[in-house]
């Protein structure tokens, strides 16, 4: 099965410009690496990714390799994500196993998965939401969603959340990592601002393109603001 994996990696003080010429010097590598099907480089905002501001210390790489070969050959081997590791101050880097996924991301549904898998009820999962959001929407867009993502991370059960981006204001994405699924759905069901901006987006259709996917978490490595959001969770 494809192999899924996130990366969130921290530039070192100085380093702003490197980082923005790589969303658009990368690009061109990243095409002709092989093993990998699919990725996307994302920038991330202020107040650990929910701000309007961008962060320009911190980035996102997301990707679908054809196994996890083919990841493991790239972070370890590859120059290019050498370069990416001497410019950055840390790294964390977690792989995903799709559970679940349902619409589109740049026309494509990146995330293949067998129907009907769950995960065990005690493991950490993994949320992605991203869409990319209508111009005449988004000043309802960023009134409702920044602070409702922004209390995201503190959320009971969540270990990580970060907000992402492939373009500023306009394509917009949310990662967050669970203790568990039950965890996740006490959040999903039962948070008040949550349901709200969830009513809001189908009834003022706010996005062009939009797309949820759910993940297994199979390890996490490295650290994110200094520790390894899923230490003592996986085996």
């Amino acid at each position: 099965m494809p192999h899924t994996t996130l990366t969130i990696f921290t530039l070192r003080p100085g380093q702003q410009r490197w980082g923005l010429a790589q969303m658009g010097t990368s690009p061109a590598q990243l095409q002709r690496v092989a093993g990998l099907r699919f990725y996307k480089l994302m920038g991330s905002g202020a107040n650990n990714g929910f701000g309007f501001w961008p962060n320009l210390r911190r980035y996102g790489f997301m990707a679908v390799w054809e196994n996890a070969a083919a990841a493991e050959a790239f972070f370890v081997q590859h120059p290019l994500w050498a370069t990416y590791e001497q410019h950055s101050t840390e790294l964390w880097s977690v792989h995903l196993a799709p559970l679940k996924s349902h619409g589109l991301w740049d026309g494509k549904a990146p995330f293949e998965y067998v129907s009907g898998q769950v995960a065990a009820p005690d493991a950490p999962v993994a949320v992605l939401t991203r869409a990319s959001i209508s111009w005449r929407k988004t000043r309802r867009f960023w009134q409702y969603v920044e602070p409702t993502s922004a209390a995201l991370g503190q959320a009971v059960g969540v270990r990580a959340a970060i907000g992402l981006g492939e373009l500023p204001i306009v394509r917009q994405a949310t990662f967050s990592v669970w203790e568990s699924a039950q965890a996740m759905q006490e959040y999903a069901y039962r948070d008040a601002r949550h349901r709200e901006v969830i009513v809001l987006t189908r009834r003022e259709k706010w996005y062009a393109e939009e797309m949820f996917a759910r993940f297994q978490v199979l390890a996490s490595t490295g650290t994110l603001d200094g520790r390894n959001p899923l230490v003592g969770l996986l085996g």
